[in-house]
């Protein structure tokens, strides 16, 4: 398959990604990931091995329609866990170094 990835035609198979990536241990996945094989590995990743370009060269999104149309499953960015906020009592008591209490 024919793609364009940073203003650069590639032409891409499916078994030559698969080639390509044998052996390389995936990244911690961070954004945007697409699985191949039983790995799941970050798209900038992928990007700059198949296409041995530095990954500020492309964006992902380029990456990522490129894997969908050969059948490789995309994923989007992992959530992330929600930053809990302290109220001001219980940042004054953490600075204070005691347990917030509500009696005083």
């Amino acid at each position: 398959m024919r793609c364009v990835i940073a203003r650069y035609p590639f032409e891409l198979t499916k078994d030559g990604v698969l080639a390509s990536m044998k052996g390389v241990k995936p990244e911690p996945v961070t954004g945007e990931s697409v699985t191949i094989g039983r790995r799941r590995y970050p798209v900038k990743q992928v990007g700059q091995v198949i296409t041995r370009q530095d990954r500020r060269d492309f964006t992902s999104g380029e990456v990522v329609r490129a894997m969908t149309r050969l059948g490789f499953t995309c994923h989007e960015p992992p959530e992330t866990a929600p930053v809990g906020v302290a109220t001001p009592l219980q940042t004054a008591s953490a600075l204070l170094g005691g347990a917030a209490s509500p009696e005083g």
